[in-house]
């Protein structure tokens, strides 16, 4: 039974949520139910049993066929009844019950008979349930009432069968399509909502037809729309009509803009916003554009309305991003608002003012900041310190002030992802402003001593391991760092020891005393600990020994290593003891990717792999496994790389075709992954004709046929080229499926012995660049860099054009080169101007690379781009550049 409605007492948490259903149990609902049989309906215990079976549907609770169908019979007794509340219920519990289609006819003729009713409530309801129980061929029947309703003078009738067709539009567009005379007539209404409703249908109608909404678009501008609803509609289809004729539109010719810039002047505040949003989410939007907006949003700030405020702060961030001077003149306004009651806008308000201040109000903002934190939870926080980042990296002379908010917030309380962003932002201020190293790694060292997060303690000892040993003075860090050794937990001491031999590899100075601390950490109780400080000692000698030189020392603590650690992890596994050592070369660079069974149970297209689903082996693996097995490959050396499946067909088609390149020093075979969807079909001598006339440089040596493909069962055909080696070959090839096709009796499942020849043309494949370059991460970028030296580096400059955003420009670039981001640096802040991306990967022919991508974007989204390149391979540098010049 439902629980009574409690009071809340003052004392009570004001957050907490007081339900009058708490409790309540399905079966007990459904016995409560019989009510509807009564001969004498008692209305409102009808509507509370309704009630509650709506709250148990929107909560997720499931009804048996038997349940639904006996309510559902129940529900429909209530017809007879003529209270208007109670009738308003049962339209809500048959949507939500769905009856199936058998069940549907029984309240057909209820519905329809209320449809025509005088009652206009009546007419409303039921125009929207029979449109969502009924099918296509029921609604042919009542389609002349339904344009009737459209036009009806009843508002509230005229919404409902607007409404309705927008969701007929989904399953049943063609009949929704012939309403259009009634819903362009319903589009002149005076009133707000169905004109509202009108403008939605009859663009959903045309959108596929781009002049159709042009025209739509050019006609309504001219002012026959009076519903501010259906204004802001209509704005956004006119942004709608701008983007997609940006391409076509003369240089400084922007067409239906001078129809947004009138709408400024509406009298409606949500139309005013609407066109103001509007006109600042323009391509390539000019200053003088973008003023009038500017000048609303900025009346919008002094609102007294917290949503206009928030509306138009938030609108005023995002111009930021791009036109942070055309915001310049807001910034008083928007200084007033950091002290605004709600904490969002406040919040909006100040990341704001971080992107648009001048250097001379750094110290001013910081202190209305400090004051301000404590106020609000940790997520904003996190935008605060993201854009007091920006902000220090636009005015690095400034690093003092903002290093010292920085530390002082970190000291704060507050979660794990807010300190997370602080040390990164100051880990980023170091790399970034060689001033700020010294300082940044105190402030850090500090917060150590209090850190009650361990992956942060961990991750900050790493970073100090690597840049500490490079300041004017190493020795202040040791003390922080063999604290750590004393006072926190295994994970964190086991760093610790890491770091200190990193001291020890790189100032002489701080060898001695690196050795003392080392040995007193052969003595702790956890195995880590104290196999590092052994290690670490036979390393730099510590203990006597003889040592390797120092460039082997320091290339084995601070050198990347150039294997996934999963990938090593599983090769350590396997490995056998035996004499012949274990070979870190043997472990797989290829990332390890999801197991069979996980990519089998999400998609019944085939994997490629002729493995077991549920063996725990990467896809490179049971590749090479696979390749091996087969006679005609097996003398083509060492896989190189396979790519991910490439598909060559559209789905639901009747032969699912996907592909995967697998790349040798001097081939490339082609892996032909098919399954074939038509249950009375079985094909047999499968195989893929491929045209090479666009791809000059290879030639085709050996293919593997699929002797059966049945029904619904993956199946792999094969194809090889030769290519010359050393030489990354690119081209397209024209692919189509060839085979016999016999019918299948679906009674026996047995197939008829004659066949008939058939083919099916599938997609063109192509090999790109990219194919001849593997993914595998570097761990430490800087250190690999230096290491690589720049014997072999290339650097130039190109110039992208536009782009929407610099986020799009960052990922064509990774996309075209196909290596492998490092450290995060593949994503971007929200409010970038700039970005390095670091890459690294293998070229064919096992070469290493390195690559820096240095972005720029300007206020007209042009963007251009310094790329640095270092290998082992002047020719590979070379070839790095050729394919960002001709990509």
């Amino acid at each position: 039974m439902a629980q009574p409605l409690v009071k809340k007492d003052d004392d009570r948490d004001d957050e907490a949520e007081y339900s009058p259903f708490l409790g309540i149990e399905k079966g007990a609902v459904l016995q409560e139910a019989r009510v509807f049989n009564d001969p004498q309906l008692d209305s409102r215990r009808c509507s509370q049993v309704i009630t509650k079976l709506l709250y148990l549907l929107n909560q997720g609770e499931t009804f048996t066929k038997v349940e639904a169908t006996e309510v559902f019979f129940s529900v429909t007794k209530l017809f007879q009844s003529r209270d208007i509340g109670l009738r308003r219920m049962v339209y809500l519990i048959i949507k939500e019950l769905s009856p199936s289609a058998d069940e549907v006819i029984i309240v057909t003729s209820s519905l329809m008979k209320d449809m025509n009713s005088k009652t206009d409530m009546y007419r409303a309801n039921a125009i929207r349930v029979l449109c969502r129980i009924t099918d296509g061929t029921l609604l042919t029947q009542i389609e002349r009432y339904l344009k009737q309703a459209i036009v009806d003078k009843n508002p509230v009738v005229a919404s409902a069968a607007l409404v309705s067709g927008i969701h007929l539009l989904q399953t049943n567009p063609e009949i929704v399509k012939r309403w259009s005379n009634e819903v362009q007539e319903a589009v002149q209404s005076r009133a707000a909502l169905v004109q509202f409703h009108a403008l939605a249908l009859l663009h959903q109608i045309r959108q596929n037809d781009r002049l159709a909404v042009s025209k739509l678009v050019t006609s309504l501008t001219r002012g026959t729309v009076r519903s501010p609803l259906a204004q802001c509609l209509l704005i956004r289809y006119t942004s709608q009509v701008i983007r997609e004729s940006a391409g076509n539109a003369q240089m400084g010719d922007r067409p239906f803009y001078d129809y947004l810039e009138g709408c400024l002047r509406h009298k409606a505040e949500m139309v005013i916003f609407e066109a103001a949003r509007a006109i600042t989410e323009l391509h390539g939007v000019t200053t003088r554009e973008l003023t009038p907006a500017i000048t609303v949003l900025q009346l919008f700030l002094s609102s007294s309305k917290p949503v206009l405020r928030f509306a138009a702060v938030r609108t005023l961030n995002k111009v930021a991003m791009t036109h942070p001077m055309a915001v310049t003149n807001c910034n008083i306004d928007m200084e007033s608002l950091i002290s605004d009651q709600n904490r969002s806008i406040a919040t909006l308000a100040i990341t704001t003012l971080l992107k648009t201040g001048n250097e001379s109000s750094v110290d001013r903002l910081m202190k209305q900041i400090t004051n301000f934190m404590s106020d609000i939870a940790d997520e904003f926080k996190i935008v605060v310190v993201e854009a007091i980042r920006s902000l220090c990296l636009k005015f690095p002379l400034k690093y003092r002030a903002l290093m010292n908010f920085l530390s002082n917030i970190l000291r704060e309380e507050g979660g794990f992802e807010y300190k997370k962003a602080i040390v990164d932002s100051i880990v980023i201020l170091i790399r970034d402003i060689p001033d700020a190293k010294e300082s940044g790694l105190l402030h850090l060292c500090e917060f150590i001593e209090d850190c009650e997060f361990t992956y942060l303690s961990t991750q900050i000892l790493h970073f100090l391991g690597i840049e500490g040993p490079k300041t004017s003075d190493p020795s202040k860090y040791i003390r922080y760092i063999y604290n750590r050794v004393h006072l926190e937990n295994a994970t964190v001491r086991a760093s610790a020891v890491s770091t200190l031999a990193k001291f020890g590899a790189l100032v002489d100075s701080l060898k001695p005393r690196v050795f003392i601390l080392l040995r007193r950490c052969l003595f702790d109780s956890d195995d880590e600990v104290r196999d590092r400080a052994t290690l670490y000692l036979n390393t730099l000698g510590g203990d006597g020994s003889v040592v390797e030189t120092d460039s082997d020392v320091k290339d084995f603590l601070f050198g990347s290593l150039d294997v996934p650690l999963v990938n090593l992890e599983t090769s350590l596994k396997n490995y056998e003891a035996s004499e012949e050592p274990f070979d870190i070369n043997s472990v797989p660079k290829e990332i390890k990717s999801q197991p069979l069974a996980e990519k089998k149970a999400q998609s019944k297209k085939p994997t490629g792999l002729g493995v077991t689903p549920s063996a725990p082996v990467s896809t490179v693996d049971a590749y090479e496994k696979l390749l091996s097995s087969i006679p005609e490959f097996s003398n083509f050396g060492k896989l190189f790389k396979s790519s991910a499946p490439v598909e060559l067909t559209e789905p639901e088609t009747e032969y699912a075709v996907n592909v995967v390149k697998h790349i040798f020093d001097s081939h490339v075979v082609f892996q032909y992954n098919c399954t074939n969807t038509i249950p009375e079909q079985l094909l047999e001598n499968v195989i893929v004709a491929v045209d090479a006339s666009e791809a000059e440089e290879f030639s085709e040596v050996a293919s593997k046929p699929l002797a059966s493909l049945p029904y619904d069962t993956p199946g792999q055909t094969f194809l090889a080229f030769e290519r010359p080696e050393g030489v990354p070959a690119v081209g397209k090839f024209s692919n189509t499926l060839r085979f016999i096709v016999k019918e299948v009796d679906p009674t026996t499942g047995e197939a008829e012995e004659d066949g008939v020849e058939d083919e099916y043309q599938l997609e063109d494949l192509e090999v790109v660049p990219a194919d001849y370059i593997l993914k595998v991460p570097v761990f430490n970028f800087r250190n690999a860099w230096e290491s690589m030296g720049p014997d072999f580096e290339r650097i130039d400059e190109y110039g992208l054009g536009q782009r929407e955003s610099l986020t799009e420009a960052v990922n064509t670039v990774i996309n075209l080169l196909g290596l492998q981001p490092c450290e995060g640096t593949e994503v971007l802040a929200s409010n970038s101007r700039s970005h390095t991306c670091l890459l690294s990967g293998v070229y064919i022919g096992n070469v290493k690379v390195l690559v820096r991508l240095s972005f720029g974007i300007d206020s007209s989204r042009e963007v251009a781009m310094k790329l640095a390149v270092r290998s082992e391979d002047e020719a590979v540098s070379d070839a790095i550049h050729e394919i960002v010049g001709s990509g």
